[in-house]
């Protein structure tokens, strides 16, 4: 390299030749990831989730009123309730999975704006089944926001303390919009429980001009067709079996279970054989041989099935058996809603110290004490002075479930290669709606034998949820190295 510099200058005038390559990724920034804004990112996704959560607990205290309206039978409530975590879960997956190979701003821009117009739709309905349509479709809707959240995430944030700090506020908001959601179901459902969704419609919309405005692009394209039969099989295996847990509750033995029980299975191992042979899968199957991975899956799933479950029907019980009004049912919900808000706020503190596995456990041990903690305070008729135990055991049960709402999606991160992100939340919400899902049709179901009977079986299985997830193991090797030598 001394030769040149030793030729005279005219020699130089050719060696225009390097500027030429930096020119060269000016056409092709089309294509590359584009630069993330990391704080709008966060707050447009934060918002976004927020929003999500908020449409889908809103139902917990305009759910009498709704029921009236419509003129539901108590046989078919659990629909009012139970048609968004239906369309979430069926939904997730395939989201998270077309964000990472088509762009995740672009599935969280339709998202957003898909729930501002479904939601909308759902204010007007006149009927059970039209209203239990359109509350499918938002979850269908909130299943592209939630799964491409954590993609755009992990896009914006490196590895480290930045993106643990990220994913636990994004958490947090799992709980804002948790606790937001009755409070202004509560506040409204007043004047009319119509006015609750409108509101929520519009709030949706303008989250998604915001997001069109601000945020990046980001893919991890992977090249051949989507996995349309295998989407395909999965949403009708997830619905078959949401739909026949809901119907269980009133009788499991009955012939249309169990036909729904098992074409769910059917459907369920054809999409296994379809996943075993695609070039693209939706989710990669050997991410089931890890820990890791299972952890989280097992995470989400029991605190759909133990904490969802029943905070989601929690008020409703709390009417009828107090005679509380709507908006003091939801100032007692927000105890338990806004104390895992703040918790989950500050459980990044605990990151250098307790994996998120364990903090999972931790979550749902207080959990269980907290649900514990308020039996007897439910029954009607029973003590008012009840009052003073259900207190505390609200504020420990938020403890836990802020715990909980950090630690999910930090472990969903962890376990799969952060170019699939997207996937790995698809996949780690499917469980916790699915779980939801179940958690309400159970509880609907059990409450007939008495609200205690709600709390012991919410709170064993939280028990259960602490076991399985200390039953999977942490793998010896970092999750991203195993993720990618899997998905590959």
């Amino acid at each position: 390299m001394a030769h040149p510099a030793s030729r005279p200058p005219v020699r130089t005038a050719p060696q225009r030749s390097p500027e030429r390559p930096t020119a060269a990724p000016q056409p092709a920034s089309s294509t590359a990831p584009q630069p993330a804004r990391p704080g709008a990112t966060l707050a447009v996704t934060s918002a976004a989730t927020a929003v999500a959560l908020m449409n889908y607990t809103a139902p917990m205290l305009t759910l009498p009123a709704t029921a009236a309206a419509f003129g539901t039978p108590p046989s078919a409530q659990a629909w009012l309730l139970n048609g968004t975590p239906l369309g979430l879960a069926a939904v997730l997956l395939v989201a998270g999975s077309l964000a990472d190979d088509y762009g995740r701003r672009r599935i969280f821009i339709a998202g957003t704006l898909a729930l501002g117009v479904t939601t909308g739709l759902g204010a007007f309905a006149g009927s059970t089944l039209i209203f239990t349509l359109a509350r499918i479709a938002q979850g269908a809707a909130s299943a592209a926001i939630l799964a491409s959240s954590l993609g755009l995430l992990v896009h914006a944030f490196p590895a480290g303390t930045a993106r643990i700090r990220a994913t636990g506020v994004w958490g947090a908001f799992v709980s804002a919009g948790i606790a937001a959601g009755p409070l202004l179901a509560g506040a409204l459902g007043t004047v009319d429980w119509r006015l609750v969704y409108a509101v929520l419609a519009v709030a949706a919309l303008v989250t998604g001009a915001v997001a069109f405005r601000t945020l990046t692009e980001s893919r991890s394209p992977r090249g051949g067709r989507p996995d349309l039969p295998g989407a395909l099989a999965l949403g009708l295996s997830l619905t078959a079996l949401l739909t026949a847990l809901t119907l269980g509750r009133d009788g499991w033995l009955r012939a249309p279970v169990g036909v729904l029980a098992a074409a769910s299975v059917a459907l369920l191992g054809a999409f296994v054989l379809i996943e075993r042979r695609t070039a693209t899968p939706m989710i990669d199957l050997g991410l089931f041989r890890r820990p890791l991975f299972l952890s989280a899956s097992s995470g989400a799933l029991f605190t759909g099935l133990a904490v969802i479950g029943l905070f989601s029907y929690l008020p409703a019980m709390l009417q009828r058996a107090t005679g509380i009004s709507p908006l003091g049912a939801a100032w007692l919900f927000l105890l338990w809603s806004g104390t895992a808000f703040l918790v989950a706020l500050q459980a990044k503190r605990l990151a250098g110290r307790v994996t998120a596995r364990h903090q999972l456990v931790l979550g749902f041990v207080l959990s269980a004490a907290g649900v514990l903690a308020m039996l007897g305070t439910l029954s009607p008729g029973g003590d008012r002075s009840g009052w003073a135990q259900l207190l505390p055991g609200l504020a420990v049960a938020g403890v836990g479930s802020g715990l909980l709402n950090a630690a999910l999606p930090r472990l969903s991160v962890e376990s799969v290669p952060p170019e699939r992100a997207a996937m790995g939340s698809g996949a780690n919400n499917t469980a916790r709606y699915i779980g939801s899902a179940a958690g309400v049709a159970l509880t609907i179901a059990v409450a007939t034998a008495g609200a205690d009977t709600a709390l012991v079986v919410s709170a064993g299985m939280s028990l259960l949820g602490a076991v399985a997830v200390l039953a999977f193991r942490d793998g010896r090797r970092p999750a991203g190295e195993t993720g990618r030598r899997s998905l590959r």
